[in-house]
């Protein structure tokens, strides 16, 4: 008997590129991103983004772990009370107020003391989502699965062990057999209290998930493995909301049947 669909673990990533917070609930809305998830990004330099009418960018013109590694060493705390984030490394800590000039600011100039020169290319400015906007790397990249079985998998490939963090998903799940998952784009996940998600698309991966996310280096190379065992280098799905609701962490959910074709 197959085992059942799992959500093993659930994050969000308050800032675009910084470190994880887990996360033992979520409240979807219909056509609405993951909670609390990419609600700011750090410009790396001159990016052309207008806070006033936003528009998706490459991720490229943000500060990310692609061309920062030294990102993982910071580790990130955010606050949505009161829209605080503190960071910290070696030892320094800041708090900002996001929602103030002079928050952003101190957050702003910790960065560019503790981030290498040579991965700057310019001011680092942070920027806040308007609602209906998020700092996701992809236009629909409403809610982001891994399957764990698939980690598992690449661990075997790469003889190393893998972080599942890496892959910086909302939902990381269990139950799937390895590589599943992408097989599943048009069809729909249903959760116990009723969210049901459709998948969209699979996730491509690049050289951010090269990057252990908890030491900032560079030790593995996913991309170039996954191209070369499995013929492309996706790994993980995304999703949009089309029934909201609360989602747990440990909460089971199936697989919805395809939707016949009309005779």
């Amino acid at each position: 008997m197959p085992a059942p669909l799992r959500v093993a673990a659930m994050y969000r990533y308050p800032v675009k590129g910084l470190s994880p917070q887990p996360t033992r609930h979520a409240d979807l809305a219909a056509g609405g991103y993951f909670p609390g998830d990419r609600l700011y990004a750090v410009e790396n330099g001159p990016s052309g983004f207008d806070e006033s009418a936003p528009a998706h960018l490459p991720k490229t013109r943000f500060l990310t772990l692609v061309q920062c590694a030294a990102l993982a060493e910071i580790a990130s705390r955010y606050s949505d009370a009161d829209h605080a984030l503190t960071l910290h490394r070696d030892g320094a800590e800041v708090r900002g107020d996001l929602s103030h000039p002079e928050g952003r600011a101190a957050v702003e100039d910790f960065l560019t003391a503790h981030l290498p020169a040579d991965d700057r290319r310019g001011p680092l400015r942070l920027l806040a989502a308007r609602d209906g906007f998020r700092f996701t790397d992809s236009r629909r990249g409403f809610v982001s699965i891994v399957n764990l079985a698939s980690v598992a998998a690449i661990e075997d490939w790469v003889g190393d062990p893998v972080d599942p963090l890496r892959f910086r998903a909302n939902l990381y799940v269990e139950g799937w057999p390895a590589w599943a998952e992408l097989d599943l784009v048009g069809r729909t996940l249903a959760f116990a209290r009723g969210v049901q998600l459709r998948v969209t698309a699979r996730i491509q991966r690049c050289a951010a998930v090269n990057v252990d996310p908890r030491t900032g280096r560079r030790d593995l190379h996913i991309p170039p493995t996954l191209l070369t065992r499995l013929d492309h280098a996706d790994c993980g799905i995304y999703c949009e909301v089309l029934t909201g609701g609360r989602i747990d962490e440990g909460e089971h959910f199936t697989l919805e049947p395809e939707a016949e074709s009309p005779a």
